[in-house]
């Protein structure tokens, strides 16, 4: 192959330091070189067909093979350590938060059982504060957030832990965490 088609435009001098004999000498070796690469790419390109041809014969897709890599993924994520000790971390959070509140929303239901009794022994002008708007809202909050947090206590079926240190229950397997 001439210089020209290796896309060699024009002939640079020489570098310094190097007779034209050893300028020569590279330069065929890099010809050599370049032909060695085309020659790899075009064996590289016929292997590649004949392992696409192979796989359609197999049935194989990409998509299949993209769905096995994730999938292969997926699973060396969830056996890593850092994963498990997410996991946990995350488990042990949720139930103290559904322990803490459960607690608060115990003590909002009583601090307003409270309030709800105190008003009607003492004669206070409840009712209009009870027909108020802003009353009738805070209430449907509060049971909601009651409902909630308390869920089915109130049905005979304590779904949460029975104190944020007892590890002895576990969460519902419908529980985030």
């Amino acid at each position: 192959m001439d210089s020209a088609s290796q896309g060699v435009v024009h002939r640079t001098p020489a570098v310094e330091g190097l007779t034209e004999v050893e300028e020569e000498e590279l330069r065929a070796e890099l010809a050599k070189v370049e032909e060695e690469i085309v020659t790899l790419r075009q064996v590289l390109a016929a292997k590649e067909r004949h392992c696409g041809e192979l796989k359609r014969r197999l049935g194989l897709s990409t998509l299949g093979e993209l769905k096995q890599n994730l999938s292969r993924s997926w699973h060396d994520v969830q056996v890593s350590t850092a994963y498990k000790k997410t996991q946990e971390t995350l488990s042990q959070a949720g139930q103290k938060t559904s322990a803490a509140l459960s607690t608060m929303g115990s003590a909002i239901s009583r601090k307003l059982g409270d309030m709800s009794s105190y008003s009607i022994r003492h004669s206070i002008s409840m009712p209009v504060m009870r027909n108020s708007a802003t009353f009738k809202s805070f209430e449907d909050r509060v049971g909601t957030i009651k409902s909630k947090v308390v869920g089915g206590r109130e049905n005979g079926s304590d779904n949460l832990p029975s104190s944020p240190g007892s590890g002895d229950q576990t969460l519902p397997d419908h529980a985030p965490f």
